[in-house]
């Protein structure tokens, strides 16, 4: 009997790490057998491709490389973590919470295609990850929806900080804004759980308020 996927996704620079990290952490707290897996897994010889991408060696720009072409070299990092970490956990009623999924492809690589071309994108994307390749569709998805002014601030402070350089998607802040627009229309699309990341206002809501949104969406779908 397969258990629980819950899956937290948004742009680069939306807070999701700390959402992702404090959610586990109230999850144990409450004494909640569960695990989980960061995407894409760049340790592991899986993520190859991903790496030599992102790093530029295949173009400097998202568009040098085509959202389906794109697209495969995250969906085998995902297969590889699925057969090896904890597809047999997930098929035996375990609770996996993942940081980025297949939902990544859906945000990432279509927003490198047309609105009107990002429907047979995700149908597409549907059948290749989770009918072809088999993986388990998710029971949640939690969309941090951060605009992008804010998320590319919040980028240069975390290059600042940890002295790291931005890949080819986080230094083009076109590509995130139309990242951003590809994740609401993928949103509708698929039926994902929105979490604003601003007030009606405009202004950043903090992250305590933002985690007891999502905390009450992760307890009721379990």
């Amino acid at each position: 009997m397969a258990g629980k996927l819950i899956v937290f996704e948004g742009t680069d620079g939306s807070g999701k790490s700390t959402q992702f990290a404090l959610a586990c952490q109230a999850l144990e707290q409450a004494g909640r057998e569960f695990r989980t897996c960061v995407y894409p897994q760049y340790r592991e010889e899986s993520s190859a491709l991903i790496r030599m991408y992102l790093s530029g060696k295949f173009g400097s720009r998202p568009s040098d490389v085509n959202a389906y072409a794109a697209s495969t070299f995250f969906a085998v990092d995902r297969y590889a973590g699925y057969k090896q970490h904890w597809g047999s956990y997930y098929e035996n009623g375990g609770l996996m919470v993942l940081d980025r999924y297949t939902t990544s492809n859906a945000v990432h690589q279509s927003s490198k295609l047309s609105p009107a071309q990002r429907d047979a994108f995700f149908r597409w994307l549907s059948d290749f990850e989770y009918g072809a390749l088999g993986l388990p569709q998710p029971d949640l998805v939690l969309w941090l929806d951060m605009p992008i002014s804010l998320a590319v601030a919040n980028l240069r402070r975390r290059e600042a900080a940890t002295h790291t350089a931005a890949d080819i998607h986080e230094v083009d802040t076109g590509y995130l804004t139309a990242c951003r627009q590809a994740a609401a229309q993928a949103a509708d699309f698929y039926g994902w759980r929105r979490i604003p990341c601003t007030d009606s206002s405009g202004a950043l809501r903090t992250p305590e308020e933002i985690h007891r949104e999502i905390l009450s969406c992760i307890l009721a779908a379990l």
